[in-house]
């Protein structure tokens, strides 16, 4: 009997103290985002001055950014090498940026005997969305001798198909070139068109290239808060940060948007839809994926601060180690010769052909 009450009450003990854990760590938070406190989260994005305090890449990120003269040579060489000529059209052709891209997409004309409505060649190619797991895009020639978006009620004399090439799962493949080429072969005879299919072997060259300039301007920066006491209450944390501006996302990620309808960086707990405490938070930006001019990584690490100092933690990197101020200046230096390497490729960070092919 005695070890039975000892047993029950060690329980009791156990279950008291952990709601007594959880008390804390909500009030931890609640005093945290109180009215009391400025909002200094969130005014990080309006901050015209913002002095730039970037987290640190792991070195296996940074492999290929230009620390040196040398190594920009070699991303200007490597950029050249991708495509060392002028491309038949411009994805910014006439002002704006078209579907298809001829920097980033296999290209194949079908030109029409005579004039098509939008509204039939939509409806000819809406099958045809993905090849593999690379997506295909169409643009149509209209009859004053444009290139623009299909849309109804326009006229078109030719169509150019494009297939990407490269996307982070890797490079267009024989197989699905293979199977793009058939299928743009059948809507070509429905409509009696002539289309001009270039070699595979130059094709898959070309991607190969391509996904070689992808795989070394793949990074991705991270920057921690961890606790120093005890843990916050993700139920109250959710909430606070949705108020400050964070989306939450159904996988339970917390997004940053840019202000336009992109995405600054994300937010993670660490944690499964199960736990109802974290002790770490870790923030998470795509550099390709962010145009540098939105100051992306200045305000991800404001933010990252005045979470700290807001929940009582400590801005560390993957290691637990605490960030110093010399390491964000060398990594803001690695991080703008990063973008400018891509300028450079005219594959800018931020652009619609960076998120297309970082996706």
């Amino acid at each position: 009997m005695s070890l039975i009450i000892a047993g029950v009450a060690f329980v009791v003990v156990v279950y008291i103290y952990s709601k007594w854990q959880e008390y804390r760590a909500r009030k931890s938070v609640d005093r945290a985002f109180s009215g009391g406190h400025d909002d200094v989260l969130m005014s990080a994005r309006d901050d015209a001055d913002l002095i730039r305090q970037e987290p640190q890449f792991d070195q296996d990120d940074l492999s290929g950014i230009g620390d040196t003269d040398e190594d920009a040579t070699a991303d200007t060489s490597n950029a050249d090498q991708v495509y060392n000529s002028k491309p038949d059209f411009d994805a910014t052709m006439y002002g704006k940026e078209l579907s298809v891209d001829d920097l980033i997409d296999c290209v194949i004309p079908l030109e029409f005997e005579a004039p098509i409505r939008g509204e039939k060649l939509l409806k000819e190619i809406s099958d045809l969305k993905y090849v593999g797991r690379k997506p295909v895009h169409f643009i149509g020639l209209t009859h004053d001798g444009k290139r623009d978006e299909i849309a109804h009620g326009g006229i078109y004399t030719a169509l150019f198909a494009g297939v990407q090439m490269v996307s982070r799962s890797g490079p267009l493949n024989e197989l699905e070139y293979s199977e793009f080429v058939s299928k743009l072969r059948e809507i070509a005879d429905r409509f009696n068109a002539h289309s001009d299919v270039p070699d595979m072997n130059r094709v898959m060259s070309n991607a190969r290239e391509l996904h070689q300039f992808v795989a070394e301007h793949d990074a991705q920066l991270s920057v921690n808060v961890l606790s120093n006491g005890a843990p916050w209450d993700i139920t109250t944390l959710l909430g606070a940060l949705e108020k400050q501006g964070f989306d939450v996302r159904p996988d339970g990620r917390l997004v940053m948007p840019d202000g336009d309808v992109g995405n600054l960086f994300t937010l993670s707990t660490n944690v499964s839809a199960s736990e109802t405490v974290t002790s770490k938070l870790t923030l998470l930006l795509d550099v390709p994926c962010v145009s540098p001019d939105l100051e992306g990584f200045g305000v991800m690490a404001k933010c990252a601060r005045s979470l700290a100092s807001r929940l009582g933690g400590t801005v560390v990197d993957d290691g637990n180690n605490p960030i110093s101020d010399q390491a964000l200046a060398e990594i803001a230096d690695q991080v703008r010769d990063f973008c400018n390497a891509m300028a450079v490729a005219e594959i800018p960070a931020g652009s619609r052909r960076a998120k297309r092919l970082f996706s």
